[in-house]
């Protein structure tokens, strides 16, 4: 049964049922940095502060600015666990998160991959949240069992879900995934991630835009890719092509813009009147929910979580399909009333994820992890 946290009026950050100072981990390489930064800061007009300790890849001087503007940001030389191939590459995990939460005197730790809560020596109360991993990944986009070599970081993920006081989902799809691969996980629930309300919806361009890691197979670039050549209007594709380990995507059909800031890729968000995701493996998606607080029309691939989110107010295809997604996106090049009408109704279901609601959601989750309760409300 999956848990989630309870609505209820929130206690504050300074009478003791809140923390005043929280750890957050994070990594430069993906969509965690994005999150951490946008909870951080409307965690702090709550009264919560974020010591952000970073994991990974160096973060770029833009992304150090964000964070010392947010929080404080202290950089870990340690490893991301789906970055590495033996399990003793991650020895210093624990020890420099225990050495961080002495140093700042935090109350409480949030860590972004559940690995990261495996030999935690200390008292200190943990949320551990799985935005994705391997397992899940594999399931999805491989529809098969983990290759034996990583079979420690399903391991691993387990040790982690059993130290953590509560263990988040970002939607139900991906909770209802890691019960299927794990087994039973006690205090599972499930806070939506978020976007910030935009003010006004741009003006729409004939274009079609997709962001994505794309060297990720679970993004399904290649499907996009192959039927750019089948869409009536340009398509647009920004994101990395060449992952951290090797993989790499050549894309040869649509217009390929590289990895470019938030700032830039919302920019291109704003004005494409279209926004696809064909993505196998999704546990949340954040370029949806953000093209949907513009306005666009959401053309997406037909995964759980897609349809847990945006069913009712988006156009799905098989995202196994190139043709079928032309075909969709081509239906709404040919009609524009409803293109607008899709983007209207995207809009305000996107209301629904916004950061005053995951500010909220985590506050529930935060206390409850400093009362050390050990079971949520089970969710219907």
């Amino acid at each position: 049964m999956i848990a989630r946290a309870i609505s209820a009026p929130h206690p504050s950050a300074h009478d003791g049922r809140l923390p005043r100072r929280i750890l957050m981990s994070v990594d430069a390489v993906g969509g965690i940095w994005r999150y951490a930064m946008d909870l951080a800061e409307v965690l702090r007009k709550a009264g919560v502060e974020t010591v952000f300790a970073g994991f990974g890849p160096a973060p770029s001087e833009a992304q150090r600015r964000e964070a010392a503007r947010i929080g404080r940001l202290e950089w870990l030389v340690a490893p991301l666990d789906w970055m590495v191939d033996d399990e003793s590459e991650l020895t210093a995990v624990a020890d420099g998160l225990g050495e961080l939460s002495l140093r700042h005197s935090v109350d409480l730790m949030h860590l972004n991959l559940p690995s990261q809560a495996v030999g935690l020596d200390m008292e200190k109360p943990v949320v551990a949240v799985s935005h994705s991993c391997v397992v899940t990944w594999f399931e999805a986009v491989r529809a098969g069992g983990l290759p034996e070599r990583w079979f420690w970081q399903k391991r691993r993920n387990r040790l982690g879900f059993d130290r953590a006081g509560v263990v988040l989902a970002p939607s139900r799809s991906h909770a209802a995934a890691l019960e299927r691969c794990y087994g039973p996980i006690d205090n599972l629930a499930v806070v939506y991630n978020a976007s910030a309300d935009q003010a006004a919806t741009p003006p729409k361009e004939n274009l079609v835009f997709a962001a994505g890691r794309w060297w990720d197979e679970g993004k399904n670039g290649a499907v996009l890719d192959r039927a750019a050549a089948l869409i009536r209007w340009p398509v647009i594709m920004a994101g990395a092509c060449n992952g951290p380990n090797g993989q790499h995507l050549h894309i040869a059909q649509a217009d390929h813009r590289g990895e470019l800031s938030h700032e830039r890729a919302m920019a291109l968000t704003s004005s494409a009147a279209i926004v696809v995701s064909p993505s196998v493996y999704e546990p949340f998606g954040l370029a949806p929910l953000e093209a949907a607080g513009v306005g666009a029309a959401l053309v997406l691939a037909d995964i759980g979580t897609y349809r847990e989110l945006w069913d009712g107010v988006a156009r799905f295809f098989d995202p196994h399909d190139a043709e079928a997604l032309a075909s969709a996106v081509n239906d709404l090049t040919q009609d524009a009333r409803l293109r607008a009408e899709l983007g209207r109704q995207a809009r305000l279901r996107a209301r629904s994820f916004t950061v005053e609601a995951q500010r909220d959601g985590m506050l529930d989750v935060y206390g409850q992890a400093m009362r050390g309760s050990t079971r949520l409300t089970a969710a219907e």
